[in-house]
């Protein structure tokens, strides 16, 4: 199932990114314009991320940042996020457009497939883990940072990707409330994955195996579905 999320993801990004790309080209502009474009979408980035953490789970890497996206904090954090992209989209943004054809597998594929499959199988596959508040803090980094670069880029370039933070349109007072309206569902969404995940049975303490020769054996303590 992981393997699955990651080639779904990895096909929506690459989808995504040529579709952008031409788009920009057709206007004139180059590849550089097309790239800050992509990054431009909360759901672009975040559908990397979940490729980028999936096909580690998947391949069950061992490097530095295989174990790192293989850790269920961060892996439950990178659910979250595009759990928040699906609701966020199909509650606010669904109404605006209407897309016909490839255009509209790729968008379901972004906004609904995707971030089902990814709470499902943190649902199913990822234990519970002990929370910390460095965690929660940690999980706020990215929306942050995200809403931060996003405002700041609008304001050299008049861009802005979504509508409810179109400060040109808005103004900063609205936009501030929106935002502040957006970060207070993010932080309802997780306290939901925090309840679910405090109320999972507790796991069984492992026992220290030994090999045949007598020596430990060195368990893998990250996320090995």
């Amino acid at each position: 199932m992981a393997s699955l999320i990651a080639v779904l993801a990895w096909l929506a990004f690459v989808a995504q990114t040529d579709i952008t790309i031409g788009r920009m080209l057709m206007r004139g502009l180059g590849v550089i314009e097309g790239i800050e474009r992509i990054s431009s979408y909360l759901t672009n980035l975040t559908v990397l991320a979940v490729a980028i953490g999936f096909t580690c789970v998947a391949l069950r890497a061992r490097s530095a940042p295989g174990r790192f996206f293989r850790k269920p904090p961060v892996l439950t954090a990178v659910v979250v996020y595009i759990v928040f992209v699906g609701i966020a989209y199909n509650t606010l943004l669904r109404h605006l457009w209407t897309p016909a054809g490839f255009r509209s597998l790729l968008n379901e594929s972004l906004h609904t497939v995707i971030p089902l499959l990814c709470a499902l199988y943190w649902l199913l596959f990822v234990p519970r883990f002990h929370l910390q508040l460095r965690h929660c803090l940690f999980w706020l980094v990215y929306p942050l940072g995200y809403l931060f670069m996003t405002l700041w880029r609008g304001s050299e370039t008049d861009f802005y990707p979504y509508p409810f933070i179109n400060v040109s349109e808005l103004g900063y007072e609205r936009v501030l409330v929106n935002t502040l309206l957006l970060l207070l569902g993010f932080v309802l969404l997780m306290g939901v994955f925090i309840a679910i995940n405090h109320r999972r049975p507790r796991p069984v303490p492992a026992v220290d195996a030994r090999q045949p020769d007598g020596s430990d054996r060195i368990k893998d303590r990250s996320l090995n579905p």
